[in-house]
C-alpha cells in the first residue's frame, strides 16, 4: 500500500465497515511503517491497462518479535472469492519473514466469518475485551486471538 491507494482503501473500509477507520489511521499507518499491504489486478480494456482495482487490504504491526493483525479487508463486489483468505495468508507470510513469533488481533464477537476464517488459519481465542467495539446497541465484545507462527507451543 502507499499513499495512492489511501483513497480507495478508504473507499472499501466505508462500504464493508460500520464504523470505518479514517483517512487518517490509514495514513498514520503508512507513515509509521507499518506492514501496509493492498492486494490489486489490473483494469485491461481491449488490450490496453486502464489501471488498476484495489480489491482488498491488510495493516500488520510488528513489536519485537510479535505483531498485531490491525484491520483487513475485502471490496463487497470482491467478498467470498479467497481474498480474505489470501490477505491473511501473505499477512502471515509477512510477519514470519519479519521473524516474529506470533500474530495477535481483535475480532468482533458476533464476525462469525471472520472468525471462523482466522481459526482455519491457525488462530485461537485468548480473551475477551469487553465492550471493545462500537455498534448500533452501543458496544460490543472483541474476541482475541493469536496465531503462534513458530511451530512449538510455547509461543
Amino acid at each position: 500500500m502507499t499513499a495512492a491507494d489511501v483513497d480507495a482503501v478508504l473507499g472499501i473500509e466505508q462500504a464493508v465497515q460500520g464504523y470505518p477507520w479514517s483517512r487518517g489511521n490509514f495514513t498514520d499507518s503508512l507513515e509509521s511503517g507499518y506492514l501496509c499491504f493492498v492486494d490489486d489486478v489490473a483494469l485491461v480494456a481491449g488490450h490496453r491497462e486502464q489501471g488498476v482495482e484495489i480489491r482488498a487490504y491488510a495493516i500488520l504491526m510488528t513489536v519485537v518479535d510479535e505483531a498485531e493483525l490491525l484491520t483487513i479487508g475485502v471490496a463487497s463486489g470482491r467478498q467470498r472469492q479467497g481474498l480474505g483468505r489470501l490477505m491473511l495468508g501473505n499477512m502471515l507470510e509477512a510477519a514470519r519473514d519479519k521473524g516474529m513469533r506470533c500474530v495477535h488481533l481483535e475480532v468482533r464477537a458476533s464476525n462469525e466469518a471472520a472468525i471462523a476464517l482466522y481459526r482455519s488459519a491457525g488462530f485461537i481465542k485468548v480473551g475477551v475485551r469487553h465492550d471493545y467495539y462500537q455498534n448500533a446497541e452501543g458496544c460490543e465484545d472483541a474476541m482475541t486471538m493469536a496465531c503462534n507462527l513458530t511451530g512449538d507451543s510455547n509461543g
